[in-house]
C-alpha cells in the first residue's frame, strides 16, 4: 500500500517475492520449512532449559551454549513464522513498521551470534590452555561480561543501520525481493542518497566479521600449540574432543557468511543471497543443537537425567490417581 503525500509516494508496506515464485511449491517448502523451524524451536528451547535447570551443566562452556541457542532462537523466530505465513497467503505482504521490527531483531541476534561464538572460543582456550586458573579467569561476572557487552553493541548497531534505513525514503518502490526484511535489499529500494548507510554497513560488517573471526582463529591457534605439545596421545584427543562440537558450529556459521559477503560483485546476486540466508537462519539454528546433543556427552546425559525426572514425577502423579 502506499499513500500519496505532497506529489511524492509514501511506503506504508512491503510485498516480499519470497523463496520461490513456483505455485507447485509452496506448499512442499511449506512443509520443509515448518519442520526445520520446529526442530529448531525445540532444539534450542531445550538446550536453553536443560542448560539451566540440570546442576551438572552450570559451568562457563554451557553457559555461553545457552546464550548461543538463545541467540539461534532470536534470529531464526524473527525470521521464520512471517516466512511460513507467506508460503500460504496469495500476497506475501509485510507493514512499513512490522518490516523494520524484523530487521532490528535479525541484525541483533545475527550479530550476537558471531560474539558469542568468539567468547566461546576463548572459553575453550582458557580451559585448554590454562587449566589451573580456569575457575579463577572464568567467574560468573567474567561469562557475563562477555555476553552483555556484545548484547549492548549489538542492539546499538541493530538500532543504528534499522533507524538509518528507514529514515531514508522508498519514494514508492515497494518489492523486496528476499523472504524477509534485510539491509541490502531494503537499500536497493531507497531513492535517497545511500552512500552513508552504504559506508556504515560496509565498516560494521567488516568490523563485527573480522574482530570476532580474528579472537576464534587466535584461540584455535593457541589451542592447536597446546595440543601439540601434549605427550599423551589420550590426552590430545580429549583436548581436541572438547572444541569439536565448537569447532563444526564456528565453520558452518563463519564458512556460510563468509561465502555470502565477501563473494565477487560480479557473481552476487538477490537468488545467492536467498540460498545463503536460508542456511544460516533455518538451517544453522536447528543444526547447533543437534550438533552439540549429539557430539557432546554431558548434554545427552543431562537430557536422559531430565526426562528420567519428567517420567518419575507424571508415574507418580498418575499411582496417585
Amino acid at each position: 500500500m502506499r499513500m500519496e503525500e505532497h506529489n511524492f509516494t509514501v511506503v506504508t508496506e512491503f510485498i516480499l517475492l519470497g523463496i520461490t515464485d513456483r505455485p507447485e511449491l509452496q506448499a512442499p517448502l511449506f512443509v520443509l520449512f515448518l519442520i526445520i523451524y520446529l526442530t529448531s524451536l525445540v532444539g534450542n528451547l531445550g538446550m536453553i532449559i536443560l542448560t539451566q535447570v540440570d546442576s551438572r551443566l552450570q559451568t562457563p562452556m554451557y553457559f555461553f551454549l545457552r546464550h548461543l541457542a538463545f541467540t539461534d532462537l532470536g534470529y531464526s523466530t524473527a525470521v521464520g513464522p512471517k516466512m511460513l505465513v507467506n508460503f500460504i497467503e496469495e500476497q506475501s505482504k509485510i507493514s512499513y513498521y512490522f518490516c523494520a521490527t524484523q530487521l532490528a531483531f535479525f541484525l541483533l541476534f545475527i550479530i550476537s551470534e558471531l560474539f558469542i561464538l568468539s567468547a566461546m572460543s576463548y572459553d575453550r582456550y582458557v580451559a585448554i590452555c590454562n587449566p589451573l586458573q580456569y575457575t579463577a579467569i572464568m567467574s560468573p561476572r567474567v561469562c557475563w561480561v562477555l555476553v552483555m557487552i556484545p548484547y549492548l553493541y549489538c542492539t546499538f548497531v541493530s538500532l543504528l543501520v534499522t533507524i538509518k534505513i528507514f529514515t531514508l525514503s522508498f519514494c514508492g518502490h515497494n518489492v523486496i525481493s528476499h523472504f524477509y526484511c534485510d539491509s541490502l535489499p531494503l537499500i536497493s529500494l531507497l531513492c535517497s542518497d545511500t552512500l552513508e548507510i552504504e559506508v556504515i554497513i560496509l565498516i560494521l560488517a567488516d568490523f563485527n566479521l573480522i574482530s570476532s573471526l580474528l579472537v576464534v582463529l587466535v584461540s584455535y591457534l593457541l589451542i592447536s600449540v597446546t595440543i601439540l605439545r601434549m605427550n599423551s596421545a589420550e590426552g590430545r584427543f580429549k583436548a581436541f574432543s572438547t572444541c569439536g562440537s565448537h569447532l563444526t558450529m564456528v565453520t558452518i556459521f563463519y564458512g556460510t557468511l563468509i561465502f555470502m559477503y565477501m563473494q565477487p560483485k560480479s557473481s552476487h546476486s538477490f537468488e545467492t543471497d536467498k540460498l545463503a540466508s536460508i542456511f544460516y537462519t533455518l538451517v544453522i539454528p536447528m543444526l547447533n543443537p543437534l550438533i552439540y546433543s549429539l557430539r557432546n556427552k554431558d548434554v545427552k546425559y543431562a537430557l536422559h537425567r531430565t526426562l528420567k525426572k519428567i517420567h518419575k514425577y507424571f508415574s507418580s502423579k498418575s499411582s496417585k490417581i
